[in-house]
C-alpha cells in the first residue's frame, strides 16, 4: 500500500508554535533589506522611458542606447553566483554595505555624468553594486527570519516589493523625466541608497559560513565570464536579432563556459556551486518555476507596453496607469500570498500561480484595435500579476526551505541569478518576435500565445516534479 511519510507519533511537547508576529527590530531589519532590493528593482525599469532624452543629452546614438541597459544587465547578473559565495565566506553584512555604497555612488556618478562614457561606467558599477546587494541581502533576510511563518511573510513582502519596484519604475520614470529631467532617475536611486546605507550597520547581523574554505577561483571565473558572454548575447539579440557575428560568438562562449563550470565543480575539493544541491528537487524545480515566471511576465509588459503605445495610441502616462493598476494589485498579492502558502503550502501556490498567469496571459487574445480593449489589456495583466507574485514568494521559498544556513547564500544566489537571467532572456527568446513582425499587432498576439503555453507547460511540469515522495510498506 502507498502512504504518506509518517510524522512522528509523539511530537515534542514544549515545540514552539511558529508565528509571523515581527518584533520592532525585525521590521527595521526588514525594512532596511526590502528598501535595498526595492531599490534595485526600480533600477530595472525606471530609465526605459527616459532613454530618448538621454540619447539627446549625452549625444548617444540610437544603437548605441541599448549600452544604457546592458551595462547595468552585465555585471550584476554576471556577479551574482560569486558574490553569493563570497558573502557566505567573508561576511554577508560586510558584502551589502559595500554594494549599497557602490550603489549609491555610481548613481551619483551617472547622475552627473557629462559623456556617454562616464555615464556608461556609472551604469557599469551600479549593476556591480546590484550583484554585491541582492544575494546577500536575500542572504541576511533568510538567516534573520526562521524558516516557518516569519520566513513566509518577510518573502512575501520581498517579493511584493521586487514586483511593485519594476512596475513603479516604468510610471516614475516617464514623471520623473517629463518634470526634471532624465538624471532625476538616477538621482532618485542615489537618494534610495543614502537613505538606507546609514540605518543598516546598526540593524543587520553579521553572518557567514562557520567554516572558511578557500574561494574556488576557476570555478568563479569560468560561470561569471559564462554569465557575461550569455547576458551580452541576449541583449545584443534583443536589439539586433540573433544573426549577428559577435552575439553568436558570445551565445557559443557563454554556453562552452557554463559547460566548462560544471565540469569544473564536479571536480572541485570546495565548489562554487554545490552539485548536490542542484540535484535537489526542490532547488532544480523550483529556479525552473521562478525563470519562468519572471521571463514571461516581463515578456507580457514589454509587448503590452508597445501594443497599448504604438496601436492603441495612448500616452505614456495612460500607459503608465495601466501598469499602475498592476503594480497594486501585486502589492496585494503580497500580503496574500504568505497566507495562501501557510494553508495550502508552497508547490501547490507555485503551481496553481503559474496556471493562474497562463490563463489570465491567454485571456489577452482577443486584443484588437478597439478602445475597450484597455480595459481588458488591464484586467488581465493586473490578474497575471496577482498570481505572478504569489509564484515569486513561493518559488524562492521552495529553494531556500531545508538549505543549510551555510548555504543560504548560495542558495539565494541561485534563486536571484534566476531572476535576473528571467528578467533578460524573456524579451530576445519571444518579445522579438513582436518587434520584427511586420504587424505589431499580430506579433503581440503571437507572443502571448507562446507565453501563455510555456507557462501552462511548466505549471504541469513542475507539479510532477514536486509532487510529494511517497514510500512503499
Amino acid at each position: 500500500m502507498a502512504i504518506d511519510t509518517p510524522a512522528p507519533a509523539t511530537p515534542p511537547a514544549a515545540q514552539p508554535v511558529p508565528t509571523a508576529r515581527l518584533s520592532a527590530r525585525d521590521r527595521l531589519v526588514l525594512f532596511v533589506l526590502c528598501a535595498a532590493q526595492f531599490m534595485v528593482a526600480l533600477d530595472f525599469s525606471v530609465l526605459n522611458v527616459a532613454l530618448p532624452e538621454l540619447g539627446t543629452g549625452l549625444g548617444m546614438s540610437r544603437s548605441a542606447l541599448q549600452w544604457a541597459v546592458t551595462a547595468f544587465a552585465l555585471p550584476s547578473g554576471g556577479f551574482l553566483l560569486l558574490f553569493g559565495r563570497v558573502g557566505d565566506l567573508y561576511g554577508r553584512r560586510k558584502l551589502f554595505l559595500t554594494g549599497l555604497a557602490l550603489f549609491g555612488a555610481a548613481s551619483l556618478l551617472a547622475a552627473l555624468a557629462w559623456d556617454p562614457a562616464s555615464f556608461l561606467t556609472g551604469r557599469a558599477l551600479q549593476g556591480l553594486g546590484a550583484a554585491a546587494i541582492v544575494p546577500t541581502g536575500m542572504s541576511l533576510l533568510t538567516t534573520t527570519f526562521p524558516e516557518g511563518p516569519a520566513r513566509d511573510r518577510a518573502l512575501g513582502i520581498s517579493g511584493t516589493l521586487l514586483s511593485l519596484g519594476f512596475t513603479i519604475g516604468m510610471v516614475a520614470g516617464g514623471v520623473l523625466t517629463d518634470t526634471f529631467g532624465w538624471r532625476s532617475t538616477m538621482a532618485l536611486l542615489a537618494v534610495f541608497a543614502l537613505i538606507v546605507l546609514p540605518l543598516a550597520p546598526g540593524l543587520l547581523p553579521e553572518s557567514r559560513t562557520p567554516e572558511r574554505p578557500r574561494l574556488d577561483v576557476p570555478g568563479a571565473v569560468t560561470v561569471t565570464a559564462g554569465l557575461l558572454s550569455l547576458i551580452y548575447a541576449l541583449s545584443g539579440a534583443a536589439d539586433r536579432g540573433f544573426g549577428e557575428v559577435d552575439v553568436v560568438a558570445a551565445l557559443l562562449a557563454g554556453l562552452a563556459l557554463l559547460t566548462g563550470f560544471a565540469v569544473i565543480e564536479s571536480r572541485a575539493a570546495g565548489p562554487l556551486v554545490s552539485l548536490p544541491m542542484l540535484r535537489r528537487r526542490t532547488v532544480a524545480w523550483g529556479n525552473l518555476g521562478g525563470l519562468v515566471t519572471f521571463s514571461m511576465m516581463s515578456t507580457v509588459v514589454f509587448v503590452l507596453t508597445l501594443y497599448l503605445q504604438e496601436v492603441l495610441r495612448l500616452s505614456a502616462f495612460r500607459t503608465g496607469l495601466v501598469f499602475g493598476v498592476q503594480g497594486a494589485l501585486s502589492a496585494v498579492a503580497g500580503v496574500l500570498a504568505p497566507r495562501v502558502i501557510g494553508r495550502v503550502g508552497a508547490r501547490r501556490t507555485l503551481v496553481g500561480s503559474l496556471a493562474g498567469q497562463g490563463l489570465f496571459v491567454a485571456a489577452l487574445l482577443p486584443l484588437d484595435t478597439q478602445g475597450r480593449s484597455v480595459w481588458l489589456a488591464t484586467a488581465a495583466v493586473s490578474l497575471a500579476s496577482l498570481c505572478h507574485l504569489g509564484a515569486i514568494v513561493s518559488y524562492g521559498l521552495i529553494v531556500t526551505s531545508g538549505v543549510p544556513d551555510g548555504e543560504q547564500g548560495l542558495a539565494t544566489g541561485l534563486v536571484t541569478s534566476t531572476q535576473q537571467v528571467g528578467l533578460t532572456v524573456g524579451v530576445p527568446l519571444l518579445g522579438v518576435l513582436a518587434t520584427t513582425s511586420g504587424d505589431l499587432q499580430s506579433g503581440v498576439h503571437t507572443v502571448i500565445a507562446l507565453d501563455a503555453v510555456t507557462v501552462l507547460g511548466a505549471a504541469v511540469l513542475i507539479a510532477l516534479g514536486l509532487r510529494p515522495t511517497r514510500v512503499r510498506t
